[in-house]
């Protein structure tokens, strides 16, 4: 079974940047598609960004497009997302998903607040 940890977040003034990682114990994330997402409170959940588990071919939310990078390294058994030129709008808990044939895994989340 396969457990998601997210680390990275925390507070960050605007125009400021922060890196989120998202590892895993027990399988190795190699084999997945990965996808980051976020919730603002009292709003839904959305997703960021995510990155296949074969060619590495990204998606990004507009919102964010040209300020987040999704990447993986599968030696470190991690996938990342570099946010730059953090927005308020940023806010919220950031959580990664990952998705196989086994179905959807989810972390616990790691809040990221931008203000100043």
């Amino acid at each position: 079974q396969l457990q998601l940890v997210e680390s990275g977040g925390g507070l960050v003034q605007p125009g400021g940047s922060l890196s989120l990682s998202c590892t895993s114990s027990g399988d190795t994330l190699e084999y997945y598609a990965i996808g980051w997402f976020r919730q603002a409170p009292g709003k839904e959940r959305e997703r960021v960004s995510c990155i296949d588990s074969s060619e590495g071919r990204t998606n990004y939310a507009d919102s964010v497009k040209g300020r987040f990078t999704i990447s993986r390294d599968n030696a470190k058994n991690t996938v990342y997302l570099q946010m730059n030129s953090l927005k308020p709008e940023d806010t919220g808990v950031y959580y990664c998903r990952s998705s196989g044939i086994k179905g959807n895994y989810w972390g616990q989340g790691t809040q990221v607040t931008v203000s100043s």
